[in-house]
């Protein structure tokens, strides 16, 4: 699928963005193993987590669309679950690749996991290192453990295990094996990551404790079921977030959007550089705070951004990147070497968008260097398969010059599938999808 993109006028009005694709996918997980039946609204009917879904149902749990977005999952424990027949197939899913391996590692069963053509390039050994020193078998291809994967589980131990970097799906992974480990869990992270398993493994009635950046899981209470309102993406916010800021005259109010801190590490970046941003309305969903984020256009000015703020905007460089386009000086991010191994290489797969688009823009080893601000031009330009690169390359197109073609775009389905039809009620009527 092709996404062609022309330049736009002003944006304005109020967008619900879809529900949070972490959260979704770890309140469908810890459903699963819960002692009787919840109800999930806000899912994000994405592929990537209805792949997790589906893997769910091959390991014996009940899971029932009732509605738009909602799904009711009948929890059958930890013990509950069973071998599946045939391997987990998990699409473009890293995050419920790794998630899965956690869960079935501490089940005295053996599972294989697939994925698509670009999941098999992704090396899950930071998964399959801690789950090994718990007493776990796993099996990748080559050096770095890459799909196929599997794991042959059960028999436990506890470990205290100190992550080398921030990495939410290490810490989920690790925790969600510890439910089914003899003794407790700690893991330790050199900087806070995404917080939403402990959450609501706490939600649920687990025994767990986070003490800075250390989180304790002791085994032994059985999760109970918990109705869950999934808030907006905040990732799929930014996207119209910087729209708002780059495009002339715009003013955008982002509804219920997750505002878990952190994952806001982009609104502190934003902020930085000038950004006009509020906040109002907070509340809070299924322990997690929500709000509506409202932007309008602003003059910005570069920033250098790294160190423990990236984990908290590590799915945001790209679309940052855009922002630093139209900023005044030059942007500087760094120590974001881990999105080399995303769905794409994404510091490549983003300087190379923006480079065939005009912006002044260069890879560094760990980051990117972007110099503004530049007029954009319009371009063909590839995804790479990259639901975030695509998506930010389409805002990027609204204030380029002439039209922007997006080679590959059926990958936001991945996340965003009604991303194109809500950039077109905000205003953005040169988008087209073509098959």
């Amino acid at each position: 699928m092709r996404l062609r993109v022309q330049p736009t006028g002003p944006l304005a009005g109020a967008v619900r963005v879809p529900g949070d694709k972490s959260v979704s996918h770890r309140a469908a997980i810890l459903s699963a193993i819960a002692d009787g039946r919840a109800r999930i609204e806000g899912f994000l009917e994405c592929d990537d987590c209805l792949r997790t879904a589906e893997a769910l149902r091959q390991l014996g749990v009940y899971i029932e669309p009732v509605a738009s977005e909602t799904l009711e999952v009948h929890g059958v424990t930890l013990d509950g679950l069973q071998e599946p027949a045939e391997p987990l197939e998990m699409g473009n899913s890293g995050t419920g690749m790794r998630l899965m391996m956690g869960l079935v590692a501490g089940r005295p069963m053996t599972v294989t996991l697939t994925g698509d053509e670009s999941l098999s390039k992704r090396p899950m050994d930071r998964i399959k290192t801690p789950l090994e020193l718990m007493g776990a078998r796993v099996e990748g291809q080559g050096d770095r453990c890459t799909p196929p994967v599997t794991v042959r589980g059960g028999d436990l131990g506890g470990i205290r295990y100190e992550t080398p970097m921030a990495s939410a799906q290490v810490k989920s992974a690790v925790l969600l094996a510890g439910l089914s480990a003899t003794g407790e869990t700690t893991v330790v992270e050199p900087s806070a990551s995404r917080d939403h398993t402990e959450r609501m493994l706490r939600a649920m009635g687990a025994d767990i404790e986070v003490d800075g950046l250390a989180i304790t899981l002791r085994p032994g209470r059985t999760l109970q079921p918990q109705s869950i309102r999934v808030p907006g993406d905040f990732s799929s916010a930014a996207f119209f977030l910087v729209a708002a800021l780059l495009v002339p005259g715009s003013e955008v109010v982002l509804q219920g959007t997750l505002l878990n801190p952190t994952r806001t590490g982009l609104l502190e970046a934003l902020g930085e550089m000038g950004a006009a941003i509020r906040i109002g309305n907070e509340s809070e969903e299924g322990g997690e705070p929500v709000g509506d984020v409202h932007a309008r256009t602003s003059a910005l000015s570069a920033g250098e951004f790294g160190g423990e703020l990236i984990p908290r905007m590590i799915d945001e460089i790209p679309i940052l990147a855009v922002a630093a386009t139209r900023a005044e000086g030059t942007t500087i991010i760094r120590d974001a070497d881990e999105l080399r191994v995303k769905e794409s290489d994404r510091l490549a797969a983003t300087a190379e968008v923006l480079g065939a688009m005009g912006a002044e823009i260069s890879e560094r080893e760990d980051g990117l260097e972007i110099t503004g601000p530049t007029e954009l031009q319009g371009a063909t330009v590839d995804s790479r398969g990259d639901h975030r690169v695509a998506m930010s390359a389409a805002v990027a197109a609204l204030i380029a010059e002439g039209e922007t073609v997006i080679e590959g775009a059926e990958c936001i389905r991945t996340s965003y599938p009604q991303f194109a039809r809500h950039l077109q009620e905000l205003g953005a009527e040169g988008v087209e999808e073509e098959e």
